[in-house]
């Protein structure tokens, strides 16, 4: 065996490649994550439009529901109806926000809804009697104002013995 062949066996063999991510690579993956971030952006707005409609006919049940409940215990006329300024009620739609009335305590207090949903009803005062019957059965629907088709809505319904409910609508028409 020659010498230069010993040397060469004896000595660990090098490698020049260092380890790491190279330019194409990274631009691949961030191509991937731009792609995946945009087909899943409009689910997170729908869920988030969702979420909010939800949020704004459970606060109408919940204050319903409060009313009812003061109107039993006081053993007096109880009413929920719009209200701008949170403390008189006023005419215009539920997305102005709205209170809780006995007599002249205000009871609760809703702030107005953000810009872009709306919630109308066919009135704009609920009475609530002593002893729990609302005497204003009627219906609120919750959506966005300007919806897409299959738009996510609520319709909450107060019946004529003061019990409110949630409904989901897809119709797509905020009305």
């Amino acid at each position: 065996m020659c010498t230069h062949c010993q040397k060469a066996e004896a000595e660990p063999r090098r490698t020049t490649r260092e380890a790491g991510v190279t330019l194409i690579e990274l631009m691949v993956t961030l191509s991937i994550m731009a792609i995946l971030l945009g087909i899943a952006m409009p689910s997170i707005d729908s869920a988030m439009v969702g979420s909010k409609v939800n949020s704004y006919a459970n606060s109408l049940v919940a204050s319903s529901n409060a009313a009812r409940s003061e109107a039993i215990k006081r053993n007096t006329a109880v009413t929920m109806c719009v209200s701008a300024d949170g403390a008189s009620c006023s005419s215009g739609g539920w997305e102005q926000g709205w209170i809780v009335l006995a007599g002249t305590d205000v009871i609760v207090r809703q702030e107005a809804a953000s810009n872009g949903f709306r919630l109308t009803g066919t009135v704009s005062s609920i009475s609530f009697q002593p002893t729990g019957v609302g005497a204003t059965q009627t219906t609120i629907t919750v959506c966005r104002a300007t919806p897409t088709a299959g738009a996510q809505e609520r319709v909450v319904s107060i019946s004529a013995t003061g019990r409110a409910s949630t409904a989901r609508t897809h119709t797509g028409v905020c009305s």
